[in-house]
């Protein structure tokens, strides 16, 4: 998972040996191992110097702009995986440095390493990009021996990259690498016909009202078996427990409310936690699951657009919308957060995780239940103006890599926000 406190330290981890990576990250390790190669006089880097590898115009793709925090965050949690160490300079200055440990932790030959280091900087490529990119790095005689190296990283017990076939507009086959989620990989021809469709917006474009009209339709219509399937999920999430755990400790005892809380797990996670906690939904059935599974839990049927007030104080402390902005773009959540904003007290804080990523997906059989619904991916960039444009600061914000065999194959995005 991406970590950021004013930025997704991506969030990866080792499974069954694969390194598991979202962007950040790995923008920071092709970083660390290309500089390695290129300027080894100035290495182990410093974070400014690290930073403006990772942001520079040359390349590089996309070309990025990554703070101080934002990579700092991603080389603490980096050095927890074993991924990049922490030292200080030789002379004695205490200026931190930091040097990447993913060669030795992969068994990376030379060339194997300037490989991955042009796949990790610039997504997809064709083997004469390769061999080209990779001058610098390791001195490739000819597109085979590039190609041969490709090979051995296809062919390892896990892989470290795959071919895709060439497509129209394309000269040649491209490479990716396969180090999580976030890798820029595109789907092959197969993949392509038993994958929910994707697009980048909603479609077709309608009415708030009329969409939330087709949202509480669907989970009316999907209650018991999401319940089902989902009341225990955070038992097996333990970022999502932790970052929980610090929202019902913010709020120091005022009130919370969960909008969009669904069967009611999160609200009552947040109450045990210490929290008091108010949960509301749009779905009537839902309302009905979360009172079934959590008797105890005050749970009311209603909208986030008209947030009422917490009986007995006037502002909340803290508002949670986990997973609440799912069903909706961009531009109607950043139309309701300014209304979520006002209902919250001076300091109170506005928690919020989403799916993340440029792609809508539309689905109409779920849990065997027919339905007519888009689940949106949200652009990190554009929602966190959206919430600055609210009134809100943002204090941290992260992406973190799916769950194998647990959660959706999407990658999260969690956002902690605080009305001054």
């Amino acid at each position: 998972m991406r970590v950021a406190r004013s930025a997704p330290c991506a969030y990866a981890r080792v499974v069954s040996d694969l390194i598991v990576l979202t962007d950040v990250d790995q923008r920071v390790l092709g970083a660390l191992l290309e500089k390695e190669v290129t300027v080894p006089s100035s290495y182990p880097l410093t974070l400014n110097s690290l930073r403006t590898a990772c942001n520079q115009t040359s390349s590089r793709d996309p070309v990025t702009d990554y703070d101080e925090r934002q990579v700092e965050h991603v080389l603490s949690d980096l050095k927890l995986r074993g991924l990049v160490r922490f030292e200080h300079s030789a002379s004695g200055s205490r200026v931190m440095k930091y040097r990447q440990l993913v060669t030795d932790v992969l068994g990376l030959g030379d060339d194997e390493r300037a490989v991955m280091t042009v796949l990790l900087l610039r997504g997809a490529q064709s083997v004469g990009e390769i061999k080209t990119r990779t001058e610098r790095l390791f001195g490739f005689a000819d597109p085979r021996e590039v190609e041969d190296c490709l090979g051995r990283l296809a062919a390892r017990p896990q892989p470290l990259v795959r071919e895709i076939p060439k497509r129209p507009g394309w000269r040649d086959p491209r490479w990716v690498h396969l180090l999580g989620a976030d890798a820029p990989t595109q789907p092959t021809a197969a993949a392509e016909t038993s994958s929910p469709a994707t697009d980048l917006e909603p479609a077709p474009t309608m009415d708030p009202a009329e969409r939330d009209a087709r949202i509480e339709a669907t989970y009316d219509t999907v209650a018991a078996a999401y319940t089902d399937m989902l009341v225990d999920e955070l038992d097996h999430k333990p970022f999502d427990r932790w970052l929980l755990t610090r929202v019902a400790a913010a709020a120091d005892g005022g009130p919370i409310v969960e909008v969009g809380c669904g069967p009611g797990h999160v609200a009552a996670f947040l109450a045990s936690a210490g929290g008091d906690v108010t949960g509301i939904d749009l779905s009537a059935e839902m309302v009905h699951q979360a009172r079934l599974q959590f008797p105890s839990l005050n749970v009311v049927h209603g909208s986030f657009r008209n947030l009422p007030a917490p009986e007995g104080a006037d502002a909340w402390a803290a508002i949670v919308a986990w997973y609440a902005f799912v069903n909706a773009p961009t531009a109607d959540v950043a139309s309701t957060l300014p209304s979520l904003a006002a209902r919250l007290r001076p300091g109170g804080l506005l928690a919020l995780a989403v799916h993340a990523g440029p792609e809508v997906r539309h689905v109409d059989d779920w849990w065997g239940h027919q339905v007519d619904i888009d689940f949106v991916f949200h652009d990190a960039r554009a929602l966190r103006a959206a919430v600055t444009a609210a009134g809100l600061t943002i204090d941290e914000w992260y992406i973190r890599s799916p769950l194998p065999e647990i959660e959706a194959d999407t990658s999260r995005l969690y956002l902690l926000a605080r009305r001054a």
